[in-house]
């Protein structure tokens, strides 16, 4: 199951790395990728085994200092 989030203020490899690693520690997901945007919104792709809740994707993003937009 994917579910796509677009996440603000990520500017570089370290913001994707950061947003990556809190969302893989959710349960039952198997891939993040980051189509990182500069200054924007970049678009996550988190593919899992399970339906995800927003406010777990949220809390994840938030956690590694970001928003979701």
């Amino acid at each position: 199951m994917q579910t796509v989030i677009n996440v603000s203020g990520m500017t570089c490899g370290h913001c994707v790395t950061a947003v990556t690693e809190e969302l893989t520690a959710l349960e039952g997901v198997q891939a993040v990728d980051v189509d990182l945007v500069a200054g924007g919104v970049s678009p996550v792709t988190v593919t899992a085994g399970r339906e995800l809740s927003p406010s777990e994707l949220q809390e994840a993003v938030e956690e590694a200092g970001y928003s979701i937009a």
